[in-house]
């Protein structure tokens, strides 16, 4: 496929004067954990290890998120495990992730820190599940399937944030029973959760399927991470099978009250430099961006952004542009980025094909500014309300065009004022200097 170059469609938007912007420093109150892999190791207590056997083998479940430190607590858990007489190895629990390849997993694994040097303990990255049989959720029938690599092992646990999730809401989100039911299905468990999921509800799959795996596996629990807004862990706590949904619900509170949002919920144009899969499983967090899109669950209510630009894909998400779709813009440079295999294994398992669509395809910044400005309808760069930031997980640091100044809370602090140019039609900010126009 070609896009139009800049020789096709220059002619077809005019220049428009770009608003002023400041860089802004957004720091709520946040408490982190002193020593999060002390905590694991003290958590794995929960579990109830005294009932397994001297060198029991134990699979521990590791998925593809960037959550903080989960090299250091994977490595705890096994160190832990091993010192207590067992015999742990990792197994990637993350679905259809990497492709739905065991190499493509590894690599995932990897890209957080977690090789089998690191942790201690071999990676068992086979891509089988075993069906343990069906569930019937609603009107739809779905079978329950599990790693084999997992149940190969006399005893299972998973590592995982709770969270908001990317696709729906309710008493239980992204976590620990997710993980167990989605993760360690592997492609095949995964895509049979979703296509149910979809229709029936997410909750009420995920704690049908629940059961069945918790009956039919050796499945010990899991060690549940909470981070706060500076995306550090903020929490852990180790959750015995039967509990999951007992805990995760209050866990679940905590980690939306530290979770972290914009502080600005009417937005114009939102510019992301960059999505992926460690990020978010969606590339970009959809309670950040306001956007779910997926059949019968409704978008969150708020934020309210209008158009939202895609710059590039992060190193680690290794061309899965899965959330692309949830943009408006792109650029040709993201493209060239994308994975196909990738993003399209991750979709079609999810069900969610909406997230990997292609967006509108500007040759380069300039002009994907120049047209989601155009684009906004009665543009003034006076009132335009325009929020650019890294990613949806670092939110640290972001900036704002001058309208939006007088809203920001008082735990955001301006640190500079900055006029957005282009260098070869790619937008970088300097001191400012006087009202720019694109060109």
């Amino acid at each position: 496929m070609e896009f139009p170059d800049r020789r096709d469609v220059d002619h077809l938007i005019d220049p428009q004067p770009l608003p002023e912007f400041a860089r802004v420093r957004y720091d709520p109150p946040s408490e982190s954990l002193a020593d999060p892999a002390e905590t694991a190791r003290a958590e794995l207590d929960a579990l109830d290890l005294d009932d397994l056997e001297a060198g029991a083998t134990v699979a521990v479940g590791v998925g593809s998120r960037g959550i903080d430190r989960i090299d250091e607590v994977a490595a705890a858990v096994v160190s832990e495990l091993g010192e207590r007489g067992f015999d742990p190895v990792v197994v990637p629990a993350m679905g259809s992730h990497g492709g739905a390849t065991p190499e493509g997993q590894r690599e995932v694994l990897a890209s957080l820190g977690v090789t089998e040097e690191r942790v201690g303990a071999p990676i068992d990255a086979r891509m089988d599940a075993e069906a343990l049989g069906s569930v019937t959720v609603g009107d739809a029938e779905t079978t329950v399937s599990f790693s084999t690599a997992a149940l190969d092992a006399d005893a299972a646990l998973v590592i995982n944030r709770v969270k908001a999730h990317t696709n729906f809401s309710g008493p239980i989100e992204s976590g620990l029973a997710k993980m167990t039911v989605v993760g360690l299905g592997k492609q095949r468990g995964a895509k049979s959760f979703h296509s149910t999921a979809i229709a029936e509800g997410y909750v009420e799959t995920l704690s049908a399927a629940l059961e069945v795996i918790e009956a039919e596996t050796p499945l010990l629990g899991g060690i549940a991470i909470v981070e706060n807004f500076e995306e550090e862990i903020a929490q852990i706590e180790g959750v015995p099978a039967g509990s999951f949904f007992d805990r995760e619900p209050d866990l679940l509170d905590r980690a939306y009250e530290r979770m972290p949002t914009l502080p600005i919920d009417d937005v114009d144009l939102l510019v992301v430099d960059e999505l992926g899969k460690e990020i978010s499983g969606t590339g970009m967090d959809t309670n950040v961006i306001g956007r779910y899109r997926v059949l019968n669950a409704p978008d969150p209510e708020t934020p309210d952004i209008d158009l939202i630009y895609v710059r590039g894909l992060t190193k680690a998400t290794k061309g899965n542009g899965n959330g692309i779709g949830l943009a408006d813009l792109t650029r040709r440079a993201t493209v060239d980025q994308l994975d196909l295999k990738k993003s399209y294994a991750n979709a079609l398992t999810s069900g969610s094909i909406e997230k990997s669509k292609l967006p509108v395809v500007a040759p380069d910044d300039e002009f994907a500014i120049r047209t989601a400005l155009a684009s906004l309808g009665g543009y003034d760069p006076e009132t335009v309300r325009v929020v650019w930031i890294r990613n949806t997980q670092d939110l640290g640091e972001f900036r704002v065009s001058d309208a939006v100044v007088p809203d920001l809370p008082d735990s955001a602090t301006v640190l500079d004022r900055e006029t957005l140019t282009f260098d070869d039609w790619t937008a970088r900010f300097v001191a400012d200097s006087g009202p720019p126009v694109c060109h």
